[in-house]
């Protein structure tokens, strides 16, 4: 629990942790933020890690002209994370499988495997990019299709296009809109919002289920 409330409050204030980490190690951020978004992705025991707050915070830091940060390199950077982080978790389920969360339930959420393959026997293949903006469905994606024996150039291709749209898409919010004076005034405000947005599609999920249960 301790452990979770740290993350919690780290995601929360990844703008402070991000931009003072970047002023004493300077380049170094990247391998941070490499390892960061590799660990999301890669494994299914790291769901708790920032992902789409990270992104958009360093697209932000990178904006400003005092920063160390360049945003082709940290594009760059981070699609190959995400890129191997996927491929990882992909072939981790299609090695173990079931066999890890059958022996392993302190380790692993039961639950949150049973919702993840729900979500790709409804969506197919588009899981693997629909779930790159789902914060926990993100990370147990990639090990369902795995454990799915999902074909390997299919997965290749899902993975690819997710990431790009990912990576891209929320550093360049981060980028554009992180300099804007409103947004650097409201920044923990916009953070939450960021949270909040990616919690949504799940939260209604779990509430359509127990709607449905109860007819």
């Amino acid at each position: 629990m301790e452990l979770f409330q740290q993350a919690i409050h780290t995601i929360l204030h990844i703008d402070t942790y991000l931009l003072s980490f970047v002023s004493h190690y300077g380049v170094w951020t990247y391998i941070a933020l490499f390892f960061i978004i590799f660990c999301e992705t890669g494994f299914v025991i790291t769901p708790f890690l920032p992902g789409d707050s990270l992104l958009f915070t360093a697209g932000s830091i990178a904006a400003n002209h005092y920063s160390t940060l360049s945003i082709e390199l940290l594009f760059v950077t981070l699609l190959i994370a995400s890129i191997l982080g996927n491929k990882l978790n992909y072939l981790i389920g299609k090695a173990l499988g079931p066999k890890i969360f059958m022996g392993n339930r302190l380790l692993f959420n039961q639950h949150h495997l049973e919702q993840t393959h729900q979500f790709y026997e409804k969506h197919g293949g588009k899981t693997i990019i629909l779930a790159r903006f789902i914060p926990i469905i993100r990370t147990f994606a990639p090990f369902v299709a795995g454990m799915g024996k999902m074909n390997m150039q299919e997965f290749f291709l899902y993975n690819t296009i997710s990431a790009v749209v990912w990576i891209g898409s929320l550093l360049g919010a981060g980028y554009f809109l992180g300099s804007l004076p409103i947004v650097k005034e409201n920044f923990s405000i916009v953070i939450y919002s960021i949270i909040m947005l990616t919690l949504l599609p799940p939260l209604f999920a779990f509430c359509y289920r127990k709607a449905s249960q109860r007819l």
